[in-house]
């Protein structure tokens, strides 16, 4: 099913470049062929590379990744180029306050109105095809002549959120300069073709915006130097925002020193559970011994997760079993509709202790929500959340919530539950 939505939005996007080119193409096309191909590609790569959280739940996740993880892992070998595979939002953990959480809900409606919106306007452009009217200038096209690369670029925007790597933010950037050069060009052809039909057209409507004055236009051809600027400037814009909520996103996570070791919450509630039962875990000789090693070793941190055992993104830290490997649940369309619909349901699941009703017996005991699991990473450099650290998962620790009891000791292999694939941080 992950496939088949991947297809879908690759086939949405050619549909969107397609019907605008075609549909506009002047008495000699073939100039523009090479533009076209181009620029469709990157577009459609930036959809594919946003959608990776749709694949990466499907038991397609491996496939995918055996063509892209190899180029996520040459990024991720220079300092230089690391920051790409990065993600500036929080993705494990619950965001951690109110603007962050408005972010993601505006991530999910920018997305599913960008995608309602290209459709309609698709549909009018078909159908003006079909019917052979001529250029399209009614309906949304009555206040904005590129309705279909705005709605392209709200889903766009909106899954860049829902999946918030440097990369995509990258190519989102890229995006939005190659519908300018698309629009751009397309316009000049309808010109070519239309005449004074499409001048007037051009007068009284905005490029991506609704223009408020009516006045005629000078079309100034555009300058390599021009065309530079604007490229350099959008990707100043967006990466340079990508850095500005990443550094906001780790002033206001969840996190606490706790006897020496970093812990990091998916929820903010939990930290005072962490505070009470972390310090025995700690203590406890098996968990010593192993830290002990790490926290003499200079420029290296230990950063601790601390999580429902049942927590079901638990395999972005480390491979704690083949259970938190989200593409073996078999439940891809209903993750991926809680995820675009539902965004925090699947990061507070496990937090919620249901007591009414319940009785204090072994069943209650034994429970998953009475649990919480540890998960202890070395942390190469003197930053947790540092872009450029190495971080190599070392062992997790299993506690009974309310009695203190350490449940389990189990060393990890290094990884997470997709390998060498670079996961969240946060």
């Amino acid at each position: 099913m992950a496939c088949l939505s991947g297809r879908l939005m690759y086939w949405l996007d050619l549909v969107c470049v397609d019907a605008v080119l075609t549909m506009k193409e002047s008495a000699n096309p073939s100039g523009s062929g090479g533009r076209r191909l181009a620029a469709t590609s990157v577009i459609v790569l930036s959809f594919i590379v946003a959608l990776e959280f749709v694949i990466m739940i499907s038991p397609f996740a491996f496939v995918f990744y055996a063509a892209l993880n190899p180029f996520l892992l040459a990024l991720n070998q220079s300092i230089l180029t690391r920051w790409l595979t990065a993600f500036f939002l929080p993705h494990m953990v619950v965001p951690p306050n109110q603007p962050l959480k408005i972010l993601r809900i505006l991530g999910s409606w920018f997305f599913l109105g960008g995608m309602a919106m290209f459709l309609v306007c698709a549909a009018q452009i078909y159908l003006g095809r079909f019917f052979r009217k001529g250029p399209a200038v009614k309906g949304l096209y009555t206040v904005i002549r590129h309705p279909q690369y705005v709605a392209l670029a709200f889903a766009a925007w909106g899954l860049t959120v829902m999946w918030p790597r440097f990369l995509t933010l990258t190519l989102f950037a890229v995006m939005l300069f190659l519908y300018y050069l698309l629009a751009r060009d397309e316009e000049r052809r309808m010109l070519n073709r239309f005449g004074d039909r499409y001048r007037a057209h051009l007068e009284r409507t905005g490029m991506f915006l609704p223009r408020l004055v009516k006045r005629e236009r000078s079309r100034q051809p555009l300058t390599v130097p021009k065309t530079t600027g604007i490229l350099l400037a959008l990707l100043v814009v967006c990466i340079g925002s990508g850095f500005m909520l990443r550094a906001y996103t780790v002033r206001h996570l969840p996190v606490a020193q706790i006897a020496g070791v970093d812990v990091i919450t998916i929820t903010r509630d939990d930290l005072a559970a962490a505070n009470q039962l972390l310090p025995a875990v700690l203590e406890d000789a098996r968990v010593a011994a192993k830290l002990q090693a790490e926290r003499g070793r200079a420029g290296h941190r230990v950063l601790a997760y601390f999580i429902p055992i049942d927590y079901v993104m638990q395999g972005m830290i480390a491979d704690t079993g083949d259970q938190w490997k989200l593409f073996h649940h078999h439940k891809t369309v209903r993750m991926i509709v809680d995820y675009i619909l539902h965004p925090f349901t699947h990061l507070t699941g496990g937090h919620m202790h249901h007591m009414a009703g319940q009785t204090h017996d072994m069943t209650m005991y034994n429970s998953p929500m009475m649990q919480r699991r540890v998960i202890f990473l070395d942390i190469a450099g003197n930053d947790d959340f540092g872009i450029n650290v190495e971080r190599t998962p070392l062992f997790f620790v299993d506690v009974h919530l309310h009695t203190d009891e350490i449940l389990r000791v189990q060393d990890l292999p290094a990884g997470s539950g997709w390998g060498s694939v670079p996961t969240p941080m946060f």
